[in-house]
């Protein structure tokens, strides 16, 4: 394994993680009841997240393109589906890390809401307090989360289902889109174009389905309708449907591929 795979496979499990991270936000905001300065902070980790997609892209499209000017066959698809398996990783370890994460965002929106000042909270951080800090909230998943699934997953079978779809087309979306520019070499711009197109799709499903029903469901449990273990049995199955949907996506990657390069030839 060469050191640019190595780099994308990196750039492809931050991505990942922060974005699996992001139910940890929600839960956060729960215990808090800080749903806002919550997300505002998140927004800070996601740079990380948007830079690595940034610097993703290019990498993916400069190993394609040695391999189309060299004429070399040393198993792209191959590096393709080692790329999605490297997503399929990091939602899981996402998943794994979300309860301690989310007891450190915790104390990170207490700490915000009481000095609002986030250079304060960066070198709180790094101070023996937030070093004391790391160190007691650090969690193992505990097994109540995944039981007590058995007494209903939280959101109905229909948000689970496109939230499946959504992330197996979310996490495909550039990879197919370059894989497709390797097979059609002469129109690798327009296929390589192509991936916002796909992606457009999963984010119309995210921001009309699953967010709103996720956010709604978020506000019942501070308005009390609905308890807290209901709530993370939700985040639990969509967590999981996370997980499923990087799966998924190794099955779309070439039929997405293939499709990617018929629209490229139609247009």
């Amino acid at each position: 394994m060469d050191t640019q795979l190595l780099i994308i496979c990196g750039l492809t499990f931050v991505i990942h993680v922060i974005a699996t991270l992001a139910y940890a936000v929600r839960i956060a905001g729960v215990r808090t009841r800080r749903i806002a300065v919550s997300f505002s902070l998140f927004g800070i980790i996601a740079l990380i997240s948007r830079t690595a997609n940034s610097f993703q892209g290019p990498f993916i499209a400069k190993r394609v393109e040695v391999d189309i000017a060299h004429h070399l066959e040393r198993g792209l698809l191959g590096d393709f589906r080692l790329f999605l398996l490297a997503a399929t990783v990091a939602s899981i370890v996402g998943t794994w890390l979300i309860p301690t994460f989310q007891r450190y965002f915790s104390r990170a929106v207490e700490h915000f809401q009481a000095h609002r000042s986030v250079s304060r909270l960066l070198l709180h951080s790094f101070s023996r307090g937030g070093i004391h800090t790391l160190r007691d909230g650090a969690r193992f998943p505990s097994r109540h989360n995944v039981t007590q699934l058995a007494a209903g997953a939280g959101v109905s079978w229909m948000v689970i289902a496109l939230n499946v779809a959504a992330m197996a087309v979310w996490t495909v979306g550039v990879f197919a889109s370059l894989y497709a520019g390797f097979l059609k070499p002469e129109l690798r711009v327009t296929c390589a174009n192509l991936s916002s197109v796909i992606n457009g799709f999963a984010t119309v499903v995210m921001a009309v389905v699953i967010d709103p029903q996720v956010s709604v469901m978020t506000d019942d449990v501070i308005e009390g309708h609905i308890s807290e273990n209901h709530f993370r049995r939700a985040i639990t199955t969509l967590a999981g449907a996370r997980v499923l949907g990087t799966l998924v996506a190794q099955v779309l990657l070439v039929p997405a591929a293939l499709v990617i390069v018929r629209v490229a030839e139609m247009i």
